[in-house]
């Protein structure tokens, strides 16, 4: 039996009545549909759903699960905002994940292709032209184009693990599926691009994962699928010949954007630098060293006039080739040092202006000159070693870098009887 209206009270009209649905859609913040890609915090966390507010009268639940760590630890908190997928719409029930997974048939996979929703699926094996790769329980085929961003040398890396895809052909219930990991890898990437340029300015300094290295620098993750170049000469204070001599890959690094523009393709090329995120090592060189001061370092290289050497990260000092020795002259730096000799020096001159210090190996090791009243006294006997002769004398090595040169009478004396 039908339930009467009150008095004063009649049935709205059919137009009347869509106006109304329509109204309460409204008020509720708008429909929500399975492939729908929604953002907001999380409001609760229980033991083992999340609860996330989605814009509507209709809050969203997902499984914990899919937000913990390699260690079972939970990756976000209440307040954080997360982006996920609406998977399933009954009622008042709102089920979100980050990904369709778990058991289901061609439906489920038909519902994904429909809605755009990703799939999780494991790369089983590497075939030509691409992979096969299972999707709740199903086979599909992934080019190997669309595995990932960047070009695969080694197919065999990717076999075995497990991504999102996102299905990009369904055919014949499901007996024709092709995949892309790419396509959502650059959705993630176009999503961190507008986020990153909403958020960060050229000189804003920010974290970052190395992830490639280069002959010409390195490539570091500023935002997730979004990486910058660190060229060789940003890539430390200290001067590196390969970008393995200044970092490695997965290093976490903190870096400077330098700036920010677009290839003729239209793709992001962002410039980074590490040594630019921190201080400059010359501003505090009056702090650490003063001239006089005896100091260690390493020969970084050599040139015709002498070879530097890093006596502190950033820090290269000048050692000309009139300053390697008191012995000898030298004709060339390599007859003394090579890269890679680890050197003591002393501080000759510091200009901070110009940004250059002189250095001496031979101030170092001392005046061999400076004690000799004291080693050679006049009338004592020494033992030397004959390096030259001339009409005048010949002249004897006493000890390196002092030479003697005996008149030619008591030089000749002595080499009759067989004394030097």
């Amino acid at each position: 039996m039908a339930e009467k209206l009150p008095e004063n009270q009649t049935m709205p009209a059919e137009g009347e009545f869509a106006a109304l649905m329509e109204a309460s859609l409204a008020e509720r913040g708008g429909e929500i549909n399975v492939g729908d890609r929604i953002t907001g915090p999380v409001i609760a966390i229980t033991e083992t759903t999340l609860v996330v507010d989605t814009g509507t009268k209709l809050d969203g639940v997902a499984d914990k699960s899919e937000f913990l760590d390699e260690n079972g630890e939970l990756t976000l908190q209440e307040g954080e905002n997360v982006t996920l997928f609406v998977v399933s719409v009954r009622g008042d029930e709102v089920v979100l994940s980050k990904v369709l997974s778990g058991r289901g048939g061609a439906e489920a996979l038909q519902q994904a292709f429909e809605n755009n929703l990703p799939v999780e699926g494991k790369v089983e094996a590497s075939r030509k032209g691409g992979y096969d790769v299972e999707i709740l329980h199903h086979r599909a085929f992934c080019p190997i184009s669309q595995i990932d961003l960047a070009f695969t040398e080694d197919p065999e890396v990717h076999v075995g693990q497990t991504y999102s895809f996102a299905i990009t052909t369904f055919e014949r219930d499901g007996k024709n599926i092709v995949v892309s990991r790419r396509k959502l890898l650059e959705q993630e990437r176009a999503e961190s691009e507008l986020r990153f340029l909403e958020s960060v300015n050229p000189g804003d300094v920010v974290p970052a994962v190395i992830t490639r290295l280069v002959a010409f620098g390195a490539f570091a993750e500023v935002a997730p699928g979004l990486e910058g170049l660190i060229h060789l000469s940003e890539l430390s204070w200290s001067r590196a010949e390969k970008a393995e001599d200044a970092v490695s890959v997965g290093q976490a690094v903190t870096v400077k954007v330098l700036s920010f523009d677009r290839d003729k393709k239209g793709r992001p090329r962002i410039s980074l630098s590490i040594k630019q995120a921190g201080p400059d090592p010359w501003d505090s060189v009056n702090e650490q060293f003063a001239v006089g001061d005896k100091v260690e370092g390493k020969v970084t290289r050599l040139a015709d006039f002498g070879a530097f050497v890093e006596i502190a990260p950033g820090i290269e000092g000048l050692v000309h080739v009139s300053e390697m020795s008191h012995i000898r002259r030298i004709a060339k730096p390599s007859d003394v040092v090579a890269s890679g000799d680890v050197v003591t020096v002393s501080i000759k001159d510091i200009d901070l202006a110009k940004r250059r210090i002189s250095l001496s190996l031979k101030d170092a090791l001392g005046d061999p000159w400076a004690n000799v009243p004291e080693t050679f006294a006049v009338g004592a006997t020494v033992t030397g070693t004959v390096e030259n002769r001339q009409q005048f004398g010949i002249f004897v090595t006493l000890a390196p870098g002092r030479h003697g040169t005996p008149a030619r009478l008591q030089a000749a004396r002595r080499h009759r009887s067989g004394r030097l």
